[in-house]
């Protein structure tokens, strides 16, 4: 069996959820050497060669489905001789055939598939009056995602030929619903500072021509919400009214789904 020394974190990660699992599988993992790939903000398209790395790969869910951007930035992946710790991470609702999608795409760009896991992040949606899993992954989930590192590092350990991974899910995936034409948008507060434009992963803000205002593309914005999250003044907002639904129906409290 290849005696693994490097941990290779790959992530898609614009609220930080799928980041800080991510991390914590890797702090589990406690390999002396350890990378990080952070597809947040890189939209190159040149190949990320992986080779004898044992590498844990986190995304996030949209519509029960990983992030189509996401998932476009992960196949630049291409790997040889690397086992595969798949994290699918989903806002309370359910994460579907997310994780199902990132196993079949990881046997495709050359991984084994060595354990799989959904984890809790706060919902894009999330408001301070409508709270979706507000907080996750919390102190709890991140102690899972520290022992679910350590869980998978034994099972690679004893077992020279991994045996098929089985996760949850459906294949034909689910379809995506039609998307929406509705943007974050800016309060009154705003400065136009810009650190929207630098924290959007798809690069779907700008200053306008007048260079004192923000202007979003709709076209572009996949509604993840970093900028809201992210703005100093609290100037930027996003109004939908799938995060009342989501308030009402999907707060009570999930849990990580582990499959070793």
């Amino acid at each position: 069996m290849t005696a693994y020394t490097t941990t290779r974190l790959v992530f898609f990660s614009p609220t930080h959820t799928s980041a800080r699992i991510a991390r914590a599988i890797g702090e589990g993992i406690g390999m002396g050497r350890r990378i990080e790939t952070d597809l947040t903000l890189d939209e190159k398209d040149t190949p990320i060669h992986v080779e004898n790395e044992l590498t844990v790969i986190a995304a996030p869910v949209y519509g029960g489905r990983i992030a189509p951007v996401a998932l476009q930035r992960i196949k630049r992946l291409k790997a040889q001789h690397s086992p595969a710790i798949l994290v699918a991470v989903y806002g309370n609702r359910d994460y579907e055939d997310a994780l199902l999608e990132l196993h079949n795409t990881a046997v495709e760009l050359g991984f084994t598939p060595l354990s799989g896991a959904a984890f809790i992040g706060e919902h894009s949606y999330s408001t301070p009056d409508m709270p979706v899993a507000a907080g996750r992954p919390d102190s709890s989930d991140i102690q899972k995602a520290f022992l679910f590192g350590q869980d998978s590092l034994k099972k690679l350990e004893n077992h020279p030929e991994l045996p098929a991974l089985t996760v949850k899910g459906n294949f034909p995936y689910k379809e995506f619903s039609p998307r929406n034409s509705s943007v974050p948008e800016c309060t009154d507060a705003c400065c136009a500072c810009g650190i929207c434009i630098e924290v959007c992963p798809t690069h779907a803000i700008r200053l306008n021509d007048g260079g004192d205002a923000i202007e979003t593309d709709a076209a572009r914005c996949i509604k993840c919400c970093a900028c809201v999250k992210e703005c100093p003044n609290g100037a930027r907002t996003y109004n939908t009214p799938f995060t009342q639904i989501l308030h009402e129906k999907f707060s009570a409290r999930r849990e990580p789904e582990i499959f070793l």
